[in-house]
């Protein structure tokens, strides 16, 4: 029998000043949903709805190539993660916890597929439309030889984490830790040159945050360091985010209320 045992983690509510540079996207882009770089260039996804294609833009906005799969599909991918070798594509949106084919694609560095892994929440064990649940996903980082995943639990406002192997397989997953975000992560990213975890989310009153959780590995799940940010901007939806240094990012917003999607440049003063 395995027996586990989950530490909850609240949130260190911090003032420091973020200033925010925005660069409208293409309109093609406008549920943009992942983010990771490709050589000096920006690579998105949008999540369901759209077909199972990657969109590489540069920096300034400007759309450069578009890479199309009929491998796979796009039933709601959500976001991208990457190692040296690899990136993963995470098609894990569960809005109403009714999926049972929950999968992350990879792909090499010429964006060539090379396997599926597929992923099962171990407590769920009824698949009916629920709105209020805790088995849905958005959130996917590459850490060392494992992806993690960060639930969007719109029962709790918490977040469970989830880590499993990079290879393929089938992997039931059982949380590691759970933390008190008090939102509905949307994104993550983390960069081991930093030990730096970030997170994106919102609450139901449509306040976007960001989150730090600085030496993710080295404090382990034990003593998770949990830091959220306001994101000052209206109306937005952020579901990307990825770590340019240990206090600048990039993030993006899928469009709201007939605006653009907006990349947006976000720097975090951490004297304040």
């Amino acid at each position: 029998m395995r027996y586990l045992f989950i530490t909850l983690f609240s949130i260190w509510i911090c003032n420091a000043q973020l200033s925010i540079t925005t660069i409208k996207l293409p309109s093609l882009l406008e549920e943009t949903s992942g983010l990771e770089l490709v050589g000096d260039n920006l690579m998105t996804i949008n999540d369901s709805g759209d077909k199972p294609v990657l969109y590489i833009f540069s920096k300034e906005g400007k759309l450069i190539k578009s890479i199309r799969y009929y491998e796979f599909k796009n039933k709601d991918w959500e976001d991208l993660a990457a190692d040296d070798e690899f990136y993963y594509i995470a098609d894990t949106g569960n809005n109403y916890a009714t999926r049972e084919n929950l999968k992350i694609h990879i792909v090499d560095k010429n964006f060539d597929p090379k396997g599926t892994i597929r992923i099962r929440y171990e407590a769920q064990k009824i698949f009916s439309k629920e709105i209020r649940n805790a088995y849905d996903a958005e959130a996917l980082a590459s850490v060392g030889d494992h992806l993690v995943i960060f639930s969007k639990n719109r029962l709790s406002l918490q977040s469970e984490i989830y880590s499993f192997p990079k290879t393929e397989g089938i992997y039931s997953l059982i949380p590691d830790a759970i933390i008190d975000t008090e939102s509905l992560i949307t994104a993550a990213d983390y960069n081991s040159e930093f030990d730096l975890m970030v997170l994106t989310g919102y609450d139901f009153n449509g306040l976007q945050f960001f989150y730090t959780i600085e030496n993710f590995v080295l404090n382990g799940y034990d003593n998770i360091d949990l830091k959220r940010y306001l994101i000052p901007v209206k109306p937005a939806q952020i579901e990307a985010v990825k770590i340019i240094n240990n206090s600048e990012f990039w993030i993006t917003s899928e469009s709201e209320l007939k605006g653009a999607p907006r990349l947006f440049h976000l720097k975090l003063d951490r004297s304040k």
